[in-house]
């Protein structure tokens, strides 16, 4: 019987470390600093929780600004019809989101838009996301 409950308690705490080790939105982003860039993209990394994707920005002085962009996970992202084949180096984009609280070059999108308009929804965790 000890070793029961010594295997429930383990068990318990070890289902409780995914969602202890998760992130609200506004624990890292700012709704209130909004962003849409546009950039090529240099590496997407398919992963779960979180994919990333990681693009170049021409600032305005002409030099060039590295972004990483925090998105839904690979199987979310997949499922609202994202494919890898569509994220190649150098593919352009325009992302929608929020920037990073500790005001770093990272954001959390909302959304892609490609050079040819087709529109994909980027798994945000943001309340607003959806109306984006």
């Amino acid at each position: 019987m000890k070793l029961f409950r010594l295997m429930a308690v383990l068990l318990v705490t070890i289902a409780a470390v995914p969602v202890a080790a998760h992130h609200s939105f506004s624990a890292e982003y700012d709704f209130n600093k909004p962003l849409k860039l546009k950039g090529k993209v240099t590496e997407m990394k398919w992963a779960n929780p979180h994919a990333w994707i990681y693009i170049d920005v021409a600032g305005k002085d002409g030099k060039v600004e590295k972004w990483a962009w925090e998105t839904g996970g690979a199987n979310a992202l997949y499922r609202r019809g994202w494919r890898k084949e569509d994220l190649v180096a150098g593919t352009v984009l325009v992302i929608d989101g929020y920037q990073a609280r500790n005001g770093s070059k990272t954001a959390n999108a909302t959304s892609i838009t490609f050079e040819n308009g087709k529109r994909l929804f980027a798994g945000s965790s943001s309340q607003n996301s959806a109306t984006k």
